[in-house]
């Protein structure tokens, strides 16, 4: 077992990629913070992963955009499990229009929860992993941060911004252990994809030279491996997983 003995946070973990990652986790051997902004979805999550893999798990509420929240959320995980030793940030959010229609509010709260709560959870998060003198710190980016998407230009730019803090804060924690790598999905199939229509499944798929969406499973195994003493020399890294639609 990869990660036995290892405690992860995971947030965002409810459902999606967040719960695939936290399923192929916990599988390994890991103990679980499963936390999500929807505690009832967070708890039932936490639930059936210890009933499953008799790992232990808590759940806890979370808004990644506020401060005090991650604060929180770090105080909970330490008081229950005394470390942390790997962190995933999965939380996000979408809010698509054209540029010349996307409101301040639509791009604030983009900015605000996919690139502020990673720093949010970043700097909570890091003052235990400095203690330990070890961790692993996975940030979820997407393939459009890399290459930018019409009507995403909130979410493309708060994946970019996720990228380079990858790249900045692996440079600051090297000294300590501390590795910070980063994932950036192409089409993952969620249930957000499953209620788009042919045509627009059709076109999405076009554009990938495999011809088919990824699985929630493709980034969480991506996740182990960053979270696993597989990736041990791998630090600023932006692993991508999208089928070759950008390389």
């Amino acid at each position: 077992m990869r990660l036995k003995e290892k405690t992860a946070l995971i947030t965002g973990s409810a459902q999606g990629i967040g719960r695939a990652i936290a399923d192929v986790f916990a599988s390994e051997g890991a103990q679980l913070i499963i936390s999500d902004i929807n505690l009832g979805l967070a708890q039932k999550a936490a639930d059936e992963i210890k009933a499953k893999y008799l790992v232990e798990t808590i759940a806890v509420a979370c808004n990644v955009a506020k401060l005090e929240d991650c604060e929180a959320l770090i105080k909970s995980s330490l008081d229950k499990f005394s470390k942390i030793d790997i962190l995933v940030n999965n939380a996000g959010i979408t809010k698509d229009n054209l540029v010349l229609r996307m409101s301040e509010s639509e791009w604030d709260a983009v900015i605000t929860v996919n690139l502020k709560g990673v720093f949010n959870c970043i700097k909570t998060v890091s003052r235990a992993m400095l203690k330990q003198r070890q961790g692993r710190i996975i940030n979820i980016a997407s393939v459009v941060g890399q290459m930018g998407n019409a009507g995403q230009v909130n979410y493309s730019a708060s994946k970019g911004g996720v990228i380079a803090v990858t790249k900045t804060c692996a440079r600051e924690f090297a000294s300590r252990n501390i590795l910070v790598n980063a994932i950036a999905p192409g089409f993952i199939r969620t249930a957000m994809t499953d209620k788009l229509s042919k045509e627009q499944k059709d076109m999405m798929i076009s554009s990938i030279p495999l011809v088919r969406f990824g699985e929630v499973l493709d980034i969480a195994k991506a996740a182990l491996f960053f979270a696993s003493d597989d990736s041990s020399y791998i630090t600023g890294h932006v692993l991508a997983v999208n089928g070759g639609m950008y390389m």
